[in-house]
Parts: structure tokens; sequence; C-alpha cells
């Protein structure tokens, strides 16, 4: 699970284009509304002139937008103690209104004679600055609006992504900390099959201590990521089955089945260990001395799904099989931790008797993942026998 990249502001560049584009459309908008009145109106030949006035309107509006905002950032009305910052705000509107009306009058005074159309007559200039201040206040608040709105959404955004951050941080501890029990788990379960069988047969407990040693350089291999190829995860599987065979033998066998088209897919890393170590807790090995346990791997679809089943009794009734232990319930913490409502797992009874674990997760390869890559032990028999033999047991 890659955590989405937090949002970034557009650009300067991008937010004056967007900033010439909005005013340019208000502008133009305008323009229309005006000329067609006056075609309703029956007043022909005012297409050129009204172009002109509504134009030089907006880009007068657009160059002073820029000095508003940096009034309102210097004297903010959406933070505490904004009355106090009222008459800076009055007193900006008034040279707001002020600036945009001489530059209207001065822009049109230079255009319309440039565009053949005489002289241009804006009236009174007094009166017309007085005119246009109506005008301008609505502008005015149109703009802190905009500004306000922005700044809102720019925080509300802020808080998101930290909360974001902060909930990736909590998933990011509980994994580390549901992988730091794990492997506990799994080497002092380790370390009592080795004790138990030190006495009785020395030589293959000394055996075993150099596989535990195998086993845990590669477990620390990839202690710092959350996802490994599958073919790693088997060899991890193998590395353990190895373990249980060099005590038990022939009384449990392990088959291991994984399609050659998914050794490249990403898995969570310690997934199969623990659920074949639960398999072989609750299943027919611990039970009768002789037992069978089935793990399988295949693409379905977008999907990869992984199988861990074993030939016991199963659960009994009313129990939940998640609580029985830590290997079930770890895995489904970490499971929901890394790929949320994109995963299943279901522990339950199987159909035919025995108790089966299923895992779906979205299927992914292995960025560096390469063809004719060397294959673990386990996953080189898969693909020649279809079947991988281990005969193992705690």
């Amino acid at each position: 699970m890659t955590p989405a990249p937090p949002a970034r502001r557009p650009p300067h560049a991008a937010r004056v284009l967007i900033a010439v584009v909005a005013f340019t459309a208000i502008g133009l908008l305008r323009f229309s509304y005006l000329y067609l009145d006056d075609v309703v109106r029956d007043h022909p030949g005012t297409f050129l002139a009204r172009l002109i006035e509504e134009s030089t309107g907006a880009y007068a509006a657009l160059l002073l937008f820029g000095g508003v905002v940096w009034l309102f950032l210097r004297f903010p009305l959406d933070r505490p103690g904004w009355r106090r910052r009222v008459p800076v705000h009055v007193l900006g509107v008034l040279v707001y209104s002020a600036v945009h009306t001489s530059m209207l009058w001065g822009s049109r005074v230079v255009l319309f004679p440039l565009a053949g159309l005489g002289p241009y007559d804006y009236g009174r200039m007094p009166t017309r600055y007085a005119m246009e201040l109506a005008n301008d206040v609505i502008t005015y608040a149109v703009y802190v609006s905009v500004i306000v709105a922005f700044r809102y959404y720019a925080a509300l955004r802020e808080r998101e992504l930290r909360a974001a951050e902060l909930e990736r941080g909590l998933a990011q501890a509980e994994l580390r900390n549901l992988r730091l029990q794990l492997q506990p788990h799994f080497l002092f379960n380790a370390l009592n099959t080795i004790s138990a069988t030190m006495y009785d047969a020395p030589e293959a407990a000394d055996v075993m201590i150099g596989q535990l040693s195998d086993l845990l350089r590669l477990s620390l291999r990839t202690a710092h990521t959350h996802e490994v190829p599958l073919r790693a995860e088997l060899e991890t599987l193998e590395l353990y089955a190895a373990i249980m065979r060099a005590r038990f033998g022939d009384r449990l066998r392990l088959d291991v089945d994984a399609a050659p088209d998914v050794l490249d897919a990403l898995v969570p890393s310690l997934l199969l260990q623990p659920l074949v170590e639960n398999a072989v807790r609750h299943g027919n090995a611990t039970r009768l001395g002789v037992g069978a346990i089935g793990v399988r791997a295949r693409r379905r679809g977008p999907e990869l799904l992984l199988e861990v089943t074993d030939d016991g009794p199963g659960a009994a009734p009313g129990r939940d099989p998640l609580g029985a232990g830590l290997g079930l319930s770890a895995t489904a913490s970490r499971l929901r931790l890394l790929y949320g409502d994109a995963h299943r797992f279901t522990a339950a009874n199987a159909t035919g008797g025995g108790f089966a674990v299923t895992v779906a997760i979205p299927y992914a390869p292995a960025p560096l993942a390469r063809a004719g890559a060397p294959l673990p032990r386990a996953a080189a028999t898969a693909i020649a026998d279809g079947v991988v033999h281990a005969r193992s047991d705690r």
C-alpha cells in the first residue's frame, strides 16, 4: 500500500494564468450581457465600444486584485480581532475604486480613438467616481469572499492532509508492532522445538539451529518492508518447513501449490508462516500424529488468492477463530492496515472438513521482478512437479 502523495499548491505562474482566464471570462460575460441589451433595444454599432469598455474594466480589476489580496493577507478578516481591521478595508475599497475608475478613464481615452471610435466621453468625473464606487464595493466584497473561501479550503485541505499523515503514521506504527509480535512468537516456538529435540536427537537439533539462523537472517532482510514477492515468502515458508522436518519427519505433509505467474506478486511479509503454524497447531498433526496442510496461490482477475487449509476438526461451534491466537488476529489486522477495503480475509471451517484460511489481495507484481530470476527451493519444486511436499511439524 503506497500512501497517496500530498496535494500541492499550483505554482505561481499557474495561479496567474487561472486569474487571467477568470477575469477574461468575467469581462466577456459582461460584454455579452450589455451588447445583447443594446441589440434588443435597437442600438446598433456598439459591439467594439462595449468590448473595449468591458475588457478594460476586467483587466484593470485583474491588475488591482493582487493588491486586494496583499491587503487582506496583511489585515485578514477571517481571524480573531477582525473588527479592528474593518476600517483598513473601508479605506482600501475607497482607494481601490478611485484607482480603478482612473484606470478605466485613462485606458478608454487612449483606446477609443485608436479603434476609430472618436473621443471617449466618461461624463462628469466627480459623479463618475461616486457611481463606480457602488459597483466597486460589490466587487471588493466578492474579492474578499473568494479569498476567505480559498483560505478556508486551503486550511481544510491542510487539516485533511495532516490527519491522513497521522493516520498513515499510526498505521505504520501498528504494522511494525504486529511484525514485532509475530517475529518473537515464531522464534519462541522454534526454540521450543529445538529444545524438545536436543536431548533425543542432538544432531537434528544442531541442523535446526542452522536452519533457524538462515530463517532469521532472511527475516531481518525484509524487516523494513511490508510487502515482498511471493517467491521470497515461499522461501521463508520452506525454511520454516525444514526446521519442522528435522524434528518430525513424515508426521506432517505440507503441500505448496503456487502458480508460476504469481511468484513475483507482492504479498505481506511473514504472511504464510503464521497461517501454516496455526494449521499445524489445530490440525490432525498434533492430534493424531499425522496430518496434511495445503498452501495454494492463484491469480483471479485483479486479485491474488492465497489459501491455507488443514485436515483437522475445524473450529468449535460458536468459537471465533480470530480470537483463538496471535497468528490469525495479527494477520487480519495487518491486511486491514495494508489494503483497507481492497482485500478479503476469511477463516472458517471448510466445506469438506478441516479448516481454511483464504486471503484475497490486489494483484501487484514486484517492481524489480525479473524474468528468469532464481526461484526458492519450494517455488522451483512447485513449477516442476505442480506441488511441493515438505514434511514438517512443530
